[in-house]
């Protein structure tokens, strides 16, 4: 089955929100309750329920921290969450930010974000295929 873009950007917008939060090695009650939020309120589309494929996300993001990955995962989400930039980066920010402190971590990643993941779709908009991947 072939995902519209909407549904890919909601699955890339789980692992971005998965990692920010597993990132720093702590989990608060807060961010977890945002990110509930969040899934909630995304338009799901795919034949895989939301809390089946938000239990993947989890299992997969705790195999790329263990092996120090990051950034590489965060780079691959790219295409996908050029969907709606804007949005993906005020998750981001609130997701990391919810907690009162951004780790060192969250930091990094939240810069990698602005920086080159999301930057062109950032400046010009976001509209789906705008950006160019990175190597």
């Amino acid at each position: 089955m072939q995902l519209s873009h909407e549904q890919a950007f909601n699955q890339a917008l789980i692992r971005l929100s998965v990692l920010l939060y597993q990132v720093d090695g702590k989990v608060t009650l807060s961010e977890q309750d945002y990110l509930e939020d969040v899934i909630d309120k995304l338009d799901w589309q795919s034949p895989i329920c939301r809390e089946a494929f938000f239990t993947d996300a989890i299992y997969q993001t705790r195999q790329v921290i263990d092996a120090g990955e990051q950034l590489r995962y965060l780079r691959t989400l790219q295409n996908d969450l050029i969907f709606d930039a804007d949005k993906a980066l005020e998750v981001a920010m609130a997701i990391t930010g919810i907690d009162g402190e951004r780790s060192e971590e969250e930091t990094e990643l939240l810069s990698l974000l602005t920086h080159k993941v999301l930057a062109k779709a950032l400046v010009n908009g976001s509209q789906p295929n705008t950006a160019t991947p990175l190597n």
